[in-house]
């Protein structure tokens, strides 16, 4: 069975497009079999991306897991001063949000890297954000929680989006544990929003 954490080019190609709204905005982006939430933006997409453009982000966020990239180039478009690299393991996803950047005359101010979790991520970020791939397991997913924490500069903050019935509760417990911080900064639906910052040594 096919996923769409990992790669596989036996997936059929059936390019096609979707669109939502964000503040108001409509946005257009090209999806395909094999990615995630290819029929439509994902309710804890919208929530995450409608929190995160409320915080303060910094200037160069890392989306990691980005998918088509709705979330990182959603970010960079409605905020003109990021620069957001877009990371994900699946080649089919990331070749999308290349295609997706340059549609909307992002390619200036998004890198798409492909990259398994944090092993080709170079360099520190004010943010990382994610929905994180919760079907991939906890191995996977705690892994972008904890390998963060390299990434960040020391005051940097990491954001998720996970439902509470996917294990959010154990999950801020677990970032508490990494960063001794972890607070719920929205809810909706049953998603929430969790933040926790990289201390200053």
């Amino acid at each position: 069975m096919s996923h769409y954490f990992i790669n596989d080019d036996k997936v059929s190609s059936n390019e096609r497009e979707i669109s939502y709204l964000v503040n108001g905005i409509s946005f257009s982006l090209k999806v395909d079999n094999g990615v995630f939430s290819k029929d439509r933006l994902d309710l804890g997409s919208e929530f995450f991306i409608e929190t995160l453009l409320k915080s303060n982000l910094g200037k160069n966020i890392l989306d990691i897991g980005c998918g088509y990239g709705p979330i990182g180039l959603t970010l960079a478009k409605l905020t003109p001063s990021l620069n957001v690299t877009c990371s994900d393991v699946n080649t089919r996803a990331l070749a999308l949000c290349e295609k997706n950047a340059r549609l909307l005359n992002l390619d200036h101010r998004v890198t798409c890297l492909q990259s398994d979790i944090y092993n080709k991520i170079e360099g520190l970020y004010d943010s990382i954000v994610s929905n994180p791939p919760i079907r991939a397991g906890k191995k996977v997913t705690y892994e972008i929680y904890n390998g963060a924490r390299d990434h960040l500069i020391d005051g940097g903050s990491l954001y998720i989006v996970i439902r509470k019935a996917q294990g959010a509760l154990s999950a801020k417990a677990y970032i508490e544990t990494l960063y001794g911080n972890c607070e719920i900064i929205a809810k909706h639906k049953g998603y929430l929003v969790l933040k926790a910052v990289k201390k200053v040594n």
